[in-house]
């Protein structure tokens, strides 16, 4: 008799204790962004943490923590205990940290639960540069190693990187190009129609008040396809005949450990967001790329990207 009550117990309290996980969220979601309250990262991160809101049923709050060019934020999204109610917004940086010497955190260190965006990067140039495609800038840049420079980001960042990759796959060593370090593309393209850099590596979004005034033109975007947004601008592969696909990205992560069901739950309501009209319209409206990945996807997308980054990184001398 005593034998069957406490399996009886036993089994009642394993029964109590499911909806723990059917009923998650219980409370309020802490949503990191690991960038400046202003910027896209956080636009694009307050429009997803609206949207999970909708969707859980519980406010999911931003909270920007900033700091060492992302690894503040992107260390608190590791850090936090792994019971759902603290996720973040990561960006493309954290495939970088570990290769650089910067910080060991790594996207080994996080649950994926969804991308939701990738901006590929664009090759800007001044308006009244005499380069007149792609293919021409690769040559003089080859002939002239050290003869110009580049801006709009900081060393190591997701932009350099991918036009360093750029100029690897086309036979020319990353390190021809001399880096002018800055804290986004609005100083490097103030440096660039001033004269003072050749380059700009950047979304085609973040170009498009140059564009649009007639101070900076785009040689060619690191994307597979044509851009909806920007019809006129080639691809790499259109530009040159090699194909190269690089830039930025954000997507919803969570500290390792995170119970299987949680990330279902969060990859699911984050799936919904991201089809829906709301957030499509929104990233249309600012020039933001859309792409999707579930979250087993996702982890692969990092693994690579890392090992990507960690092979440009160490041509470029930036390991510390």
């Amino acid at each position: 008799m005593r034998k069957f009550t406490a399996l009886t117990t036993l089994a009642a309290a394993l029964t109590f204790g499911l909806p723990a996980l059917a009923d998650y969220p219980e409370r309020p979601i802490t949503m990191i962004v690991p960038w400046s309250a202003g910027g896209g990262t956080d636009a694009v991160g307050r429009m997803i943490a609206e949207g999970l809101s909708n969707e859980l049923g519980q406010p999911v709050n931003v909270v920007n923590r900033t700091g060492a060019g992302g690894i503040v934020g992107h260390t608190a999204m590791i850090e936090a205990d792994a019971d759902g109610y603290t996720i973040g917004l990561a960006t493309a940086e954290i495939t970088t940290y570990a290769a650089i010497g910067t910080s060991d955190i790594s996207p080994a260190g996080m649950a994926p639960i969804g991308l939701v965006n990738f901006d590929a990067s664009a090759f800007n140039v001044s308006a009244n540069s005499d380069w007149q495609d792609a293919s021409e800038a690769l040559a003089d840049i080859k002939a002239n190693p050290g003869k110009y420079k580049a801006s709009g980001f900081p060393v190591g960042a997701a932009y350099h990187l991918a036009f360093a990759g750029f100029l690897n796959a086309n036979g020319v060593d990353p390190n021809a190009i001399t880096v002018v370090p800055s804290q986004g593309a609005a100083p490097g393209f103030q440096e660039l129609v001033s004269g003072g850099v050749a380059i700009v590596p950047s979304s085609l979004p973040e170009a498009g008040s140059m564009r649009e005034a007639g101070l900076v033109k785009t040689l060619a975007v690191l994307s597979a396809d044509r851009l909806d947004a920007y019809p006129d601008v080639p691809t790499a592969q259109e530009a040159v005949g090699t194909k190269s696909v690089g830039g930025t990205w954000r997507g919803v992560v969570g500290p390792k450990g995170l119970d299987a069901d949680v990330v279902a739950r969060l990859e699911a309501a984050l799936a919904k967001v991201y089809e829906g009209d709301t957030y499509q319209q929104f990233m249309a409206s600012r020039g933001f790329g859309v792409r999707w990945l579930p979250a087993g996807e996702f982890n692969a997308f990092m693994t690579d990207a890392a090992a990507t980054n960690a092979e440009i990184i160490g041509k470029l001398g930036l390991k510390q």
